[in-house]
């Protein structure tokens, strides 16, 4: 069975209306999730626990996107390599 992995995370941002965090050492980490239902109702909760901050925003990044098992992995360039 193939894996959906989804990462759930958010903070405070320094304008509502962009997608750049105040302090990226800040960023609270909500979890890893198997699948995108249980994703969403992560980001549902913590999204509604911090409705009351316009700069709070929670994210779900699909990190099954990022992987491709069937080719070899990469450098990267912040390695230098």
């Amino acid at each position: 069975m193939t894996q959906r992995l989804h990462l759930v995370f958010g903070g405070e941002l320094v304008d509502p209306s962009k997608n750049v965090f105040r302090d990226t050492d800040d960023i609270h980490i909500v979890g890893m999730y198997p699948d995108y239902a249980s994703a969403y109702a992560a980001w549902k909760s913590e999204a509604q626990r911090t409705v009351d901050n316009a700069h709070m925003r929670y994210f779900i990044a699909h990190i099954h996107r990022l992987r491709d098992e069937e080719k070899a992995a990469s450098p990267t360039e912040e390695l230098g390599n």
